[in-house]
């Protein structure tokens, strides 16, 4: 290949699955021509490392071997763009990568609908997992974004870039208060004693490099990995009786959640897929039970998707305090009145905050339940509710029912989409309360453990706004607006390292703040390296 400084190699990384490839592959190649022209109109060349396959149907890097052979033939010193405007599976192409010697940039749009900068997020946390240098850009329009464009050209020209992220600082035990400092330092010394057990029903979902812990780094937080089977999870839903899954459905209805049931298990959810949902519910309480475990992963996707409905209504009945009891085998309500934590695609970053977090929130007297959401879009509100930038979290497909307005009777279940989910089987939707939050992330980077946390507060917005931020992402799914004290979109963009992030409710913005200092202690304490970032609900400095 022509290896010219202004010769540029273009890839882009796509899904495992074949019909999400099928269905993202015109928007990706709108994207993709977008840039293109960009690039030619700076005087640069674009060559495109990998061909459209006209039996595949698309032209994206579908597979790990697949990544491999294209990096095989890409001159190892050659400047490289990641272009993306979908999810993608970031261990297709992290060989490739990993090995190149040239400069990387990786890219993404910014759209709801297509989540291009959710499958960047997650490549550049696994990027900075695996020390890979990087530079990262995005922009809603290529063609006109002056700034997408200005360091694009620095990018072109020195083969690197770089953003503001003023809004971060080192966390400094100094300025904790002494209530923060007791909480942290009792359950930092639990942990010493008396350890705690992540149980990880099968690890490394959707090619997410970045979410797996190495042990040997999550040793020293006084947390374990109890590694269990997705096979094994099946096995246990068969056991459980139809009147064990009834009772739990029973519980549904008469909280009055709101299914929304049709007659065509293809395309619509039935009463069937739930009951076997209900099944899944009570064998995960049973086997995590039973190995002691604090938290609980499922990894959502491969393989258990082909062989059941999929496990989001578990996932956000977990998640939740009022939740249907089960026993165990001595006839004990599993964790009474508590919590399960459940990590979502089994992102274990995420299951080790969640687990902390519920500790911090219960010492304070604060609402434990917890949730990631992915950091999906964002967008100005068209309602003139706020002139707040507004995030769009959105989980794939259940959050808790305390999170959302109206609980149990405002949420609601949906049939999972068919493109992913053949088996079907209900979300929990719902729209967040508004309300003061922790965010956080944990993430590994130099071979070490590392927390961002920050404020926010989740607002209200009218219900044409929502519905207009649903129909742009993915509306079977819970919705979360949210406004981060003292960091920017490109800021947040800048920093983040997953496409993943925490939140948790605090019962005010004084609560709120005393929560984020103790688990900031507690992460320091636990030997994490601890960041705050943006500014307190009041805009004071950390």
């Amino acid at each position: 290949m022509n290896t010219s400084p202004l010769t540029v190699t273009l890839i882009a990384n796509g899904d495992l699955r074949i019909s999400a490839n099928q269905n993202c592959w015109d928007e990706q190649n709108k994207m993709e021509q977008s840039l293109i022209g960009v690039i030619e109109s700076m005087g640069g060349k674009v060559e495109r490392a990998h061909d459209y396959d006209p039996v595949e149907k698309h032209g994206f890097i579908s597979s790990q071997r697949q990544g491999m052979d294209v990096f095989a033939k890409i001159n190892r010193t050659s400047p490289i763009i990641v272009a993306e405007a979908v999810w993608q599976y970031s261990h297709h192409i992290l060989a490739g990568l990993i090995s190149h010697e040239g400069p990387i940039l990786t890219v993404a749009n910014w759209s709801g609908k297509w989540p291009g900068l959710v499958g960047m997020l997650n490549l550049n946390g696994s990027l900075t997992k695996a020390g890979v240098k990087y530079a990262t850009l995005w922009s809603e329009n290529f063609e006109t974004d002056s700034r997408f464009q200005q360091k694009l050209k620095e990018w072109l020209e020195t083969g690197s870039t770089t953003h503001d992220t003023s809004h971060v600082v080192p966390y400094y035990s100094g300025k904790t208060n002494s209530r923060a400092k007791e909480v942290a330092n009792l359950i930092a010394e639990d942990l010493d004693t008396n350890k705690a057990i992540m149980g990880v029903f099968d690890e490394f979902c959707m090619g997410m490099y970045n979410a797996a812990i190495p042990d040997e780094l999550l040793f020293q937080t006084g947390v374990y990995k109890e590694r269990l089977s997705q096979s094994a999870l099946f096995a246990e839903m068969q056991t459980v009786s139809e009147a064990e899954a009834e009772d739990v459905f029973s519980f549904l209805i008469q909280r009055g959640f709101n299914f929304h049931f049709g007659n065509d298990d293809a395309t619509d959810l039935t009463e069937r897929q739930v009951i076997e949902q209900c099944k899944m519910y009570v064998a995960t309480c049973r086997i995590g039970d039973s190995f002691g475990c604090d938290a609980i992963g499922i990894q959502y996707q491969q393989g258990l998707k082909d062989t059941c409905p999929a496990s989001d209504l578990v996932e956000g009945m977990l998640n939740s305090t009022d939740r249907p009891p089960v026993k165990n085998s001595k006839g004990a309500v599993i964790l009474e009145g508590e919590t399960y934590p459940h990590f979502n695609e089994v992102d274990e970053c995420c299951g080790l905050d969640a687990l902390l977090t519920k500790r911090v929130h219960n010492a304070l007297g604060q609402p434990t339940e917890t949730t990631l959401h992915d950091l999906r879009w964002g967008d100005a509100d068209r309602s003139g509710t706020t002139d707040d930038y507004v995030w769009v979290f959105l989980i794939s497909g259940s959050a808790p029912v305390e999170h959302h307005i109206g609980g149990w009777s405002g949420s609601h279940g949906y049939r999972q989409p068919a493109m992913y989910f053949p088996k079907g089987g209900s979300t929990l939707q719902g729209t967040a309360k508004p309300g003061e939050i922790v965010w956080s992330r944990i993430f590994i980077e130099d071979g070490k453990l590392k927390m961002d946390l920050g404020r926010a507060k989740v607002i209200e917005l009218p219900e044409e706004e929502t519905q207009r931020r649903l129909n742009e992402t993915t509306p079977e799914w819970p919705i979360m607006h949210a406004v981060t004290y003292g960091v920017s979109r490109d800021q947040m963009m800048a920093r983040h390292k997953a496409n993943h992030i925490n939140v948790a409710y605090a019962e005010s913005a004084e609560q709120a703040d005393l929560c984020l200092s103790a688990k900031a202690e507690l992460a320091q304490k636990l030997g994490m390296e601890v960041f705050l970032c943006g500014t307190k609900s009041d805009g004071s400095a950390y």
